[in-house]
């Protein structure tokens, strides 16, 4: 601990982040008062001022997150961006699983069940604001749109970040804006709601590559499919019935801010548990602390190698970007399956809620039906990352599509039948959705060259949110179709994935991802 303390404390400010962190706390808390006071009116708070410590809170918070991410920050930024820039991390390759293996997933699970909690919370909150603030549904549809559109600008920012920062620090950063952003539970305007939003979604949206790429770097290769499958799905699970679990026993109580206030206690749980999290071995190695990489990789059994100078020509086709039908295909493929993702989870589960709130069912019961299904899904999370390690990557993922397609179909039955019950639907469209989720990014990982493996993982993980973003793009320009007819507009992009992956897709169980580009192994060992 000291050791570690004092080599991070010399390149980072850490006493700046923790004060940013308590600046942040405090700013949040001083929301509460005002909440507090809407208890004899059902925690309603719409057009009520906001008073001096509203405001003064708004600012801890803003300069908290401020002097948070200057702390974090690596000094001589420019010499460590040019050092990392050379060095690649590699996974160990049959390296048994260790206790340090298994406390990672477990952390990273918890990480990525307080991230996907953030959004997976919107379906709960839009009825409830669509009553206190007043609004027809295309005003509120402002809320999960610019939400969205933030986790999309997050994705794209955060590996930029995570180059910057180091994984552990990305994370922590996000940690801390999950903290501030718990005010939208205390905001008395809807606009101001759509602005936290924005700043929630922009973190939530990076934390999930920034999460697999820690876990690729430490996780034995033999082991990287089902470990990637397990924590994602997990995570995804989890987060959704963290959030429905809230809806259900708390909304009813605190109204829907609540939330959104639970960003506070969760945020702040997961920048506690940043002590269990690593930091990322090539950060270490670009900022010349060589001891701590060496003992983070001895305890993972990975290593770092160093692209090779003299290595030109290689080097040069190695650069190239990836053309051709094959490649064209597969990224089609698993970019419309993630699509497909977005419209499900962020536009007919999103929206379900509301549907089912109008069909007759009370928001405490649709939660709690949402909050079970979610609940069947969690064991299955553990027979999808069986069967994408042990039977086959491709058939996985078709099969998660397949069940998916008959959730749909379960929805249209729902909007067409009278009295239909919408158990059986919900839970067939939660556990396609999930299994989707939990393998199509380690999946898309596995399917192209190192050259380009990078920037179609993460064209693929923007695509699942750009998804979410045009279903509500729909919705703020009032022109949602029925259920039935928005289900069978999802159907039949579905089953065109389906079709696609099917012939494009290739299988990735137990194979080598060098043999993918066998002309890019221009590295030399580091010196560790």
């Amino acid at each position: 601990m000291t050791v570690q303390a004092s080599a991070a404390g010399g390149e980072r400010r850490i006493w700046a982040f923790v004060v940013g962190v308590i600046a942040v706390t405090i700013g949040v808390l001083l929301h509460l008062p005002m909440f507090w006071m809407g208890r004899d009116m059902g925690f309603r708070m719409a057009g009520m001022p906001m008073d001096n410590g509203m405001m003064a809170g708004m600012g801890l918070i803003v300069g908290g997150i401020g002097l948070s991410a200057w702390g974090l920050l690596p000094r001589n930024l420019a010499q460590h961006m040019a050092a990392s820039g050379e060095l690649v991390v590699s996974a160990p390759e049959d390296a048994p699983l260790s206790w340090a293996h298994w406390r990672l997933m477990a952390v990273l699970v918890v990480a990525l069940i307080i991230d996907v909690m953030k959004p997976a919370a919107l379906g709960f909150v839009i009825p409830g604001m669509i009553a206190e603030y007043g609004v027809p549904r295309e005003t509120v549809s402002l809320v999960p749109f610019f939400a969205l559109v933030g986790t999309v600008f997050g994705s794209f920012l955060w590996g930029a970040v995570a180059d910057a920062y180091g994984r552990k620090a990305s994370i922590l950063l996000s940690a801390v804006m999950f903290v501030g952003t718990s005010i939208c539970g205390a905001m008395p305007s809807l606009a101001w709601n759509v602005g936290m939003c924005f700043l929630m979604g922009a973190a939530a949206g990076g934390m999930l590559p920034v999460t697999y790429a820690l876990l690729a770097e430490m996780m034995p290769s033999r082991h990287r499919g089902w470990s990637l499958v397990l924590v994602g799905g997990l995570g995804a699970v989890g987060g959704y019935a963290a959030a429905s679990l809230i809806a259900a026993w708390l909304e009813p109580v605190f109204s829907w801010r609540i939330l959104w206030l639970a960003n506070l206690p969760s945020g702040l749980l997961l920048v506690m548990m940043g002590v269990f999290i690593p930091e990322s071995a090539k950060f270490l190695m670009a900022r010349g602390r060589r001891e701590e990489a060496q003992r983070i990789m001895a305890r993972f059994g990975s290593g770092i190698r160093r692209v090779a100078h003299g290595a030109s020509g290689a080097a040069r086709a190695a650069a190239a970007p990836l053309t051709g039908r094959a490649v064209a295909g597969k990224l089609a493929a698993l970019s419309l399956t993630a699509l497909c993702w977005g419209f499900v989870n962020f536009g007919l589960l999103l929206w379900l809620p509301v549907e089912l709130v109008a069909r007759g069912y009370s928001m405490e019961v649709s939660s709690r039906l949402l909050a079970a299904s979610a609940l069947i899904a969690l064991p299955t999370v553990f027979l999808v990352a069986w069967i994408y390690s042990a039977w086959s990557t491709k058939k996985s993922v078709l099969a998660a599509i397949a069940v998916t397609l008959l959730g749909l179909g379960g929805v249209l039955w729902l909007a067409l039948a009278r009295g239909a019950s919408p158990v059986l639907p919900v839970a067939l469209l939660i556990v396609g959705s999930n299994g989707i989720i939990a393998m199509i990014l380690p999946y898309a990982a596995e399917s192209f060259a190192l050259r380009i493996r990078g920037r179609a993982t993460g064209w693929v993980a923007a695509c699942s949110k750009l998804g979410g973003v045009l279903a509500q793009a729909l919705a703020i320009l009032a022109i949602v179709p029925t259920l039935a007819v928005s289900t069978l507009m999802i159907a039949v992009p579905t089953a065109l994935a389906f079709l696609l992956v099917a012939r494009f897709g290739r299988e990735t169980r137990g194979t080598d991802l060098r043999d993918l580009d066998p002309e890019g192994h221009v590295f030399d060992k580091a010196g560790l």
